[in-house]
């Protein structure tokens, strides 16, 4: 019905009338967004920089050559100022990314909704949450103000990300110095959920603050680890690649004071790799394979970054400011959620990948036929031959 509904609209169109612009104007209205605004408004701004974000342009110029190639469209997609290279560029400059920010948690919700039900590789009843961070580089001649290192600015996005459906729950963007254990005092955990991470958590005050939610982590253990061991708490399965299964108590002088209680220590065999592990978790109740594939997937948000960084704008910048960057990355994260909602609400098939599905979106922005017919008429065609190290979000 949504997709009939939408028939004489522009793919563009339809695309950002699943938005809410209620929750949008919400969000302006929060951080006084029009604020001596006269006639581009903050939606003109979040359409001009999501076209941007959807069709790879490479600076303010491109923009406003595309669109204006458009200029009998613009109206009917929801434009009602008039695009300029010197306004966005001021609009990017001078209204609060937190306007971004604070819409595209909302998107957040919204996606982790219409995803919570999906497939997992494990069948677990809990949440599961893998956290990270990745470091966007910057120029620190035009960047001063994100200085990293000597030579080096960046900013680092720090994400929380929902493995049942590949989506993130939280992100929060920070200069590229603040340590990624620090998100540890940000992240919105559910209880009884389950986090995994990797070594660069190792801040036992913090997982014992996650413990007392109660919730639960999976984190690979540092090679210098004090501890001692309180008795094996299951058998060994060499076959399984479990090469032991014990209960510790830290025995380090600051360890044992933050985290008083007693740890599983799990010591796993990637028997395919040949590699060695090493896992720390408060679960006491899962196997541990179990607890090994949990931290196997991780990979998910690994894979997310590459997504997002290979097919979005978040390497170059349309501004130079703190605000600029931020609002451009924000836009970004939204347009990888909206991809991924109306995937979900126009019921486009499981056989498409968000790449694909991007792919088809980027080349039909401006037909006026319905998005579900447009990827349909697409997959009608004959198929390309496979390319197995193309990399697709959503197949596991």
């Amino acid at each position: 019905m949504l997709g009939c509904a939408m028939a004489e609209k522009t793919v563009f169109a339809q695309l950002f009338q699943i938005i809410s612009r209620y929750e949008f104007n919400k969000c302006v209205a929060r951080y006084q967004g029009h604020h001596g605004v006269r006639n581009f408004s903050c939606w003109d701004q979040y359409l001009a920089m999501a076209f941007a974000q959807f069709t790879g342009r490479d600076g303010l110029r491109d923009i406003e050559a595309c669109l204006h190639s458009h200029r009998e469209k613009l109206y009917r997609i929801g434009f009602r100022g008039k695009v300029s290279r010197s306004t966005l560029a001021d609009a990017n400059s001078k209204r609060s990314f937190l306007i971004y920010q604070d819409f595209g948690m909302h998107l957040i919700e919204r996606a982790r909704r219409l995803y919570r039900d999906e497939t997992f590789v494990l069948e677990l009843d809990q949440a599961v949450f893998a956290l990270d961070s990745t470091t966007i580089d910057l120029c620190l001649s035009v960047f001063p103000w994100a200085h990293f290192r000597k030579t080096k600015a960046a900013v680092k996005a720090h994400t929380l990300l929902d493995l049942r459906g590949s989506i993130p729950s939280f992100v929060a963007l920070t200069p590229a110095k603040v340590h990624d254990v620090m998100a540890l005092d940000w992240i919105p955990l559910e209880p009884g959920s389950i986090l995994t991470m990797d070594r660069a958590y190792n801040d036992f005050e913090r997982l014992y603050r996650i413990h007392q939610i109660p919730a639960f982590f999976v984190v690979r253990a540092k090679k210098n680890l004090l501890y001692t061991r309180v008795k094996t708490y299951r058998t060994s399965d060499k076959e399984a690649g479990v090469r032991s299964d014990q209960l510790i108590r830290l025995t380090g002088v600051k360890t044992a004071e933050s985290y008083p209680e007693q740890l599983r220590r799990i010591t796993f065999v990637d028997l395919r790799r040949d590699k060695r592990f090493v896992f720390l978790t408060n679960n006491l109740a899962l196997p541990a394979t179990t607890i090994a594939e949990i931290y196997r997937q991780r990979w998910q948000i690994e894979l997310f970054f590459k997504w997002v960084k290979q097919h979005l704008k978040i390497k170059s910048f349309y501004g130079n400011s703190a605000n600029a960057v931020k609002t451009q990355i924000w836009i970004a994260i939204s347009t990888y959620l909206l991809i991924a909602i109306a995937k979900k609400e126009l019921a486009i098939p499981e056989a498409v990948s968000l790449h694909t599905f991007l792919h088809i979106l980027e080349v039909n922005l401006f037909e006026q036929r319905p998005i579900k017919q447009i990827v349909m008429d697409a997959l009608q065609q004959k198929s390309e031959p496979y390319d197995s190290n193309q990399l697709i979000l959503f197949d596991y």
